[in-house]
């Protein structure tokens, strides 16, 4: 019994220490996929829609470096969705993490918790070009596909866009 207590105190732990690290953005802090942005700042607002399909919309977003986007979240469903931005490595770990914790409690800029037919707002400046990822990792959903990408185009790169 004390060793399985003493097991689940240590899991505990970790995960909240790999959690904590995860999601470095939440106070502002630089991380592998930008910043928390400033609401006065906003370049522009994107829609993205979240549905019981396990999908986002749109799958597919192409931003600019340096951008700060204000991200409207619906969730179209019946269910609790979320959304989390990060690259795939952070998304594939906090999915695995939150499949053996489902009841951690995780609340940070870069991500936004939406219930069934409201919608939340998430402000996010893009500081580094590369490919990023937005997830729901609600136990399952990511695994069902519900993933999204982000294309943040260098700031020195020409536009593609038509």
């Amino acid at each position: 019994m004390f060793r399985r207590i003493a097991v689940a105190c240590v899991l505990g732990a970790l995960a909240h220490h790999v959690h904590a690290q995860g999601h470095a953005g939440h106070q502002g802090h630089e991380t592998a996929f930008g910043r928390k942005g400033d609401a006065k700042k906003v370049s522009r607002t994107i829609e993205v829609d979240m549905s019981d399909a396990m999908r986002f919309a749109p799958a597919e977003l192409t931003i600019k470096q340096g951008e700060t986007i204000r991200f409207r979240v619906k969730n179209s469903g019946k269910v609790m969705h979320e959304m989390v931005l990060g690259t795939m490595q952070d998304l594939k770990a906090h999915a695995d993490m939150m499949k053996k914790q489902p009841g951690m409690a995780h609340d940070e800029s870069s991500m936004v918790h939406v219930a069934p037919g409201r919608t939340q707002t998430l402000v996010w400046q893009f500081t580094k070009a590369g490919e990023f990822h937005y997830g729901c990792l609600v136990p399952g959903h990511f695994e069902a596909g519900m993933v999204g990408k982000v294309t943040v185009a260098s700031s020195g790169a020409p536009s593609h866009k038509h």
